[in-house]
């Protein structure tokens, strides 16, 4: 099967990781999965132009795919908005006129075909008519829509993870030299909250710890150039309490070296933004960390990890004696190793991109 992903071409952000990772699958399975894009030979995922001789196109679409009011223009019998913002110089509409609307899947990776609503300072939609609108294009481009959660925000939508593990990056698991008692690894978009709650629980085992680092952007400053409301929503930060708390900020790190940098520290925090939280919706952090030489500690809905990682990980979610769970796991690395050897079994087994390709196949033989 022959499968194109429509997506921002970037190798160290967003999806583009996950989309490596299907190659991989599809090439060892028989299979081929290709990036609409020019050819360029540096990409790790084959590009092609040639979409109409594609199974079925999934376009990943995100936030970040901002959509404006433009011209409609009527293929298949529906009307497709074409201010839908392309993907570099793509216009998505327009090269989906070439691919039967049965073959068209959406990856709806963010939980925006859903109503507005506003969560712990996170909010799906600016405001009710850009919810209108999102939902009404996404309408527009196909009938199945997914999203990366076991529990869609609307009946008519699929649930399909999207993202899958990797056993192939796994780090054995070795406490005796790190160098850093916490490490957090990604950028601060609507991450405030969930990470200040982790640092609230750090606060009372502080000293025993030791060096914190969290690396990412956006964590001392929130960007100038991002309008208000925003900036002060999805980019708010606490600068001092950061230096109170004596935490060691770094800038981002390739993807490719996300894992090697997770390692350093005893545990990694597992949070995503409040929208996440309240939709249960998966990203690639939550597949890359339990493969890193640490311990992963989730800031995640129970319901959620036992769903995905399996009943013993709920060890490790953090509740109201966070601080003790924290000093534990600084204390008995080796016991929590344990847990965290059993997660990979699990993932492996039920999350790999092998099984998730399956998955996607079934969604578009159906």
């Amino acid at each position: 099967m022959r499968l194109m992903f429509v997506y921002w071409r970037i190798g160290d952000a967003g999806s583009a990781q996950t989309l490596i990772g299907y190659a991989k699958a599809a090439e060892a399975l028989g299979h081929e999965v290709l990036m609409y894009a020019p050819p360029d030979e540096d990409f790790p995922v084959k590009c092609s132009l040639d979409i109409e001789s594609a199974d079925a196109v999934i376009l990943n679409l995100e936030w970040n795919m901002y959509q404006h009011p433009g011209e409609r223009s009527k293929t298949d019998g529906h009307m497709l908005r074409t201010g839908l913002m392309g993907i570099g110089h793509l216009n998505v509409v327009r090269l989906l006129t070439k691919i039967p609307r049965e073959r068209r899947i959406i990856i709806d990776d963010d939980g925006m075909y859903t109503a507005h609503i506003d969560v712990d300072g996170d909010f799906s939609h600016p405001d009710e008519s850009a919810s209108r609108l999102r939902i009404e294009t996404y309408d527009s481009l196909s009938d199945k829509i997914y999203q990366p959660t076991l529990h869609p925000s609307v009946p008519t939508v699929g649930s399909f993870l999207f993202h899958a593990y990797n056993p192939e990056l796994e780090v054995p698991l070795d406490f005796s030299a790190k160098p850093f008692g916490m490490v957090y690894v990604g950028s601060n978009w609507f991450r405030w909250r969930p990470m200040q709650r982790v640092l609230k629980a750090i606060e009372p085992v502080r000293e025993h710890v030791g060096r914190m680092m969290i690396v990412g952007r956006d964590w001392d400053r929130m960007p100038w150039w991002v309008p208000s409301p925003l900036r002060e929503r999805a980019y708010y930060t606490d600068p001092a309490y950061l230096n109170q708390m004596r935490i060691e900020l770094s800038p981002p790190v390739p993807a490719r070296c996300v894992i090697s940098t997770m390692s350093q520290g005893v545990f990694n925090p597992v949070v995503v933004r409040p929208i996440f939280h309240h939709f249960q919706l998966v990203n690639p952090r939550m597949f890359e960390t339990p493969a890193a030489n640490t311990i992963p500690l989730f800031g995640l809905n129970p319901t959620c990890v036992r769903e995905i990682y399996g009943e013993r990980a709920t060890e490790l979610v953090l509740g109201e004696d966070a601080a003790d769970q924290i000093r534990d796991v600084l204390n008995r690395p080796e016991y929590y190793a344990d847990i965290v050897r059993g997660i990979r079994r699990h993932l492996a087994e039920k999350h790999s991109y092998a099984a998730r390709l399956e998955q996607l196949m079934q969604i578009v033989r159906n």
